[in-house]
């Protein structure tokens, strides 16, 4: 029962604050990507060191295999995909952590 009021508290404080549940999917993970550092060379919008996320959805937009290949990327690192920059591996990303960081990216626009 006071598992079922924590949820119903949460809907309407989230509704009655204007936050959707779209709004609070998106926050986790953009939390997690700045508590792992990404964004210390990636944005959302724009280029720093690495591409910007939305840059990474298009060019892996419709790919299969995407969402496993990135996920491998985040956490071993990579490099000429994107210029001579490498990526670095990545020990502080749980395998979990970095799914739901390239599934997050996988939605930008």
């Amino acid at each position: 029962m006071k598992q079922y009021l924590f949820f119903a508290s949460a809907a309407l404080a989230f509704g009655a604050f204007g936050f959707s549940a779209q709004a609070f999917a998106q926050a986790a993970p953009a939390d997690l990507a700045k508590s792992k550092n990404c964004m210390a060379c990636h944005s959302v919008q724009t280029k720093i060191v690495g591409p910007a996320f939305k840059d990474v959805a298009t060019k892996y937009k419709g790919q299969k295999d995407a969402e496993d290949k990135l996920t491998q990327k985040v956490l071993k690192g990579g490099s000429g995909v994107w210029g001579a920059i490498p990526m670095p591996a990545n020990a502080q990303v749980s395998e979990a952590e970095a799914r739901t960081l390239v599934k997050w990216v996988l939605t930008q626009k």
